[in-house]
């Protein structure tokens, strides 16, 4: 087990290059810096909504990914901040994980 120092450290500049960095070319063309951090906000909320985010805490979790993946659909459609069909934010979505597990906050299940 981890300790609670040793937890990685999420850092959104950097997730939002590797997310661009991630997707395929069509959808660099499409989305810009701020549409990536709002998504990132969306996902915190889905992970906050479900209690998934426990500070100071190492104890595994697992996330529905289609859950997820409606959350921030319903989120995109209510808030009209981006305009992103489900494709496009799956990619963004994978794009968080591979980030994730690049830096150890996500395993691979």
């Amino acid at each position: 087990m981890k300790e609670i120092d040793d937890l990685p450290e999420f850092d959104d500049d950097a997730a939002i290059a590797f997310i661009l960095n991630y997707i395929p070319q069509e959808l660099k063309a499409k989305a810009t810096e701020d549409d990536i951090a709002y998504i990132l906000d969306v996902i915190y909320d889905y992970y906050d909504a479900n209690g998934l985010i426990e500070e100071n805490s190492t104890e595994e979790a697992s996330i529905d990914e289609g859950d997820m993946l409606e959350f921030v659909m319903k989120a995109i459609r209510k808030d009209k901040v981006v305009t992103f069909n489900e494709e496009e934010v799956q990619f963004l979505l994978d794009g968080e994980f591979h980030y994730g597990k690049s830096i150890g906050i996500y395993d691979e299940e």
